[in-house]
């Protein structure tokens, strides 16, 4: 979702005219999060207020602005970006490190006594305002959720988003909606709830069997879920909605209002009920609605841990995607060989020619998410994008990192692959084969089910640690079935917490994407996507271990050959005889000769 850098100047004005409306209304501090009421990550352009007020484009990061401060939190995945976007601003980069405060700590920390700190409460998540709203209240500072600043100031501030809903059928959609209302309903019976609030568009798009286009990448569409024993409403601009798609809904006992309504469903939500909700992925804002009577039972949703849990039948689908998906990348990168050194490439022909092998194959039907095609000192950026304006022409020696993703009918997928051009360096194949070993160990480990899964982190940094290198983004994240490539609740990341939720389980997808980053000169990192999968009990309980989904070549002149281990050139050579067996039947000609070189066992 990259937009154009502004106009030198336009920020500053911005600020000014926000301090000038925090003056009027007596705000010390206002906290702008990358966030909107579903507490998506990819947002539509109407709630990319922080991008609109900042000048920075990164997916995730936190402004405050105060009448002498203004700083954006950004993790390390965007600290370059952020140093470029912000520069002239005065707007600071405050990088966030473990040990150091976040946006909300600072905030608390910050805050004279008597003071307020706004933020708009639409977009702010029930347990981040608690949070914030009590260490304020610790040091006599009060916050405010009623306002929303930008509103008033952003004068060309886009629409909501328009695109037609649609079904999710079968075979793709292997279990109706029927059925998973009446299983929602019987884990609200279990948890004492007799109605069930959802915000987050990713349960809703699964519950309903429903997609849509309002959100980039992601195939889900801006709508809110209010569920009882008895009833189904699903909230979302009736316009969507064809007459066709209505009757099917309403025979299946889902009640349609317009997307307006919510808050006033929610005031109707009767006293005494019991409602259950998630507070990390419901706003603040939507339930201050709520009479004072409801009493709220919070957990996860139920819907996010089933939908994570793919049946046997969707990993058969899964499959299917994921080999059309290998086969469109064997076209790609049988073309990027050729083309090298014939033609000018450069990183942003990369993903118009990747992004026209994936639209050829059946079931495609979009982006997963923005590609990343980075050569050398951009492959150091983990979330760089290649714009018009600035972009690398692939020539010289040295590492080109593509990370990229398909939308398919039957899943979802999210790759990166490392290409030689020219000849890499020795530091930069030592760089390579250390990720590959990292990737090694994970996807070979037998683990217990129910590990919570950020404790499976250190497997695939060990091999990484143990030559003093590091990386600072996770190492996993769950991955949905044709919904959004970053999934919960499971995360493979020793900067997650351990939660009971995050306890894994068969049937999830989970992406194993070691990195090592060195800036200003390449950046390295090798993913799959995993499926969790029985491997058996024993005497001490039930254990799982991980079938590799993902289909296409690691190209060993990447590697130096000789830091592999038996055991790993083996794993090494089992996945190609795999990934050749299962591409070769959909490829011809050059792409089948490249899938023939570059699976040749070392």
């Amino acid at each position: 979702m990259s937009t154009q850098p502004l106009t030198q100047g336009m920020v500053p004005k911005r600020l000014a005219h926000v301090r000038q409306l925090m003056r009027r209304e007596g705000i010390h501090a206002l906290l702008v999060p990358s966030a909107d009421p579903h507490l998506s990550e990819y947002l539509p352009g109407y709630w990319q207020g922080r991008q609109w007020l900042s000048g920075f484009h990164g997916s995730v990061g936190t402004l405050i602005v105060t009448a002498d401060f203004a700083g954006v939190w950004a993790d390390s995945r965007y600290w370059e970006q952020a140093t470029k976007e912000l520069n002239g601003s005065g707007i600071e980069l405050v990088k966030l490190q473990p040990g150091q405060p976040g946006p909300l700590d600072w905030l608390a920390e910050h805050a004279p006594k008597g003071s307020v700190v706004a933020v708009d409460g639409a977009v702010m998540a029930v347990a981040s305002a608690r949070n914030l709203g009590s260490k304020l209240q610790e040091r006599g500072a009060s916050l405010r959720t009623d306002i929303d600043l930008l509103q008033e100031v952003w004068s060309d501030r886009p629409a909501l988003p328009q695109q037609p809903v649609y079904q999710h059928l079968p075979p793709q959609a292997t279990q109706s909606r029927v059925e998973k209302l009446a299983t929602l309903r019987e884990a609200l019976k279990e948890r004492g709830a007799d109605w069930h609030f959802i915000a987050t568009l990713d349960d809703i798009a699964w519950l309903f069997n429903l997609r849509g286009a309002d959100v980039s990448f992601n195939p889900v569409f801006v709508s809110f879920a209010l569920i009882s024993q008895q009833q189904a409403t699903l909230f979302v601009a009736l316009n969507k909605i064809d007459e066709q798609l209505r009757g099917v809904l309403e025979a299946d006992g889902v009640r349609l209002r317009d997307y307006s309504e919510v808050a006033a469903a929610l005031r109707g939500v009767p006293e005494g009920a019991n409602l259950q909700i998630d507070p990390a992925r419901v706003t603040a804002g939507l339930l201050e609605n709520l009479n004072p009577g409801v009493t709220l039972v919070e957990g996860l949703n139920p819907t996010t841990l089933a939908k994570s849990r793919k049946s046997l039948a969707d990993a058969k689908h899964i499959r299917q995607a994921m080999e059309q998906d290998g086969a469109a990348l064997c076209e790609f990168f049988a073309w990027l060989e050729t083309a090298l050194g014939c033609e000018r490439i450069t990183e942003l022909s990369i993903d118009e020619h990747l992004t026209a092998a994936r639209e050829r194959r059946p079931g495609y039907v979009s982006l997963s998410f923005n590609t990343i095609a980075a050569f050398n000192a951009n492959g150091a950026m983990p979330h760089y994008h290649a714009t018009p304006e600035e972009h690398a022409v692939i020539e010289g020696d040295g590492l080109l990192l593509i990370d990229s993703g398909g939308q398919y009918l039957g899943g979802t997928t999210d790759i990166t692959r490392m290409v030689p051009i020219g000849t890499p360096s020795a530091e930069q194949k030592r760089d390579c084969t250390r990720v590959l070993k990292g990737v090694i160990a994970l996807s070979r480990a037998r683990f217990p089910r129910g590990i919570l899964s950020p404790l499976l982190d250190a497997i695939a940094r060990a091999p990484i640690w143990a030559d003093g290198v590091d990386y600072g983004h996770g190492t996993g994240h769950g991955v949905g079935y044709f919904l959004n490539v970053h999934e919960g609740p499971q995360v493979i990341a020793y900067q997650a917490a351990p939660a009971a939720h995050t306890a894994m389980q068969p049937g999830m997808i989970t992406s194993i994407e070691p990195g090592t980053y060195r800036p200003g000169r390449w950046g390295v990192r090798i993913e799959n996507l995993v499926l969790n999968c029985e491997a058996g009990s024993t005497e001490f309980g039930e254990f799982l271990r991980f079938e590799t989904l993902t289909l296409c070549p690691i190209d060993s002149r990447c590697l130096e050959l000789s830091w592999l281990t038996q055991d790993e050139r083996e794993w090494f050579n089992a996945y190609h005889a795999e990934v050749r067996q299962r591409l070769s039947p959909l490829l011809d000609g050059a792409a089948l000769e490249w899938l023939q070189a570059r699976t040749a066992a070392i």
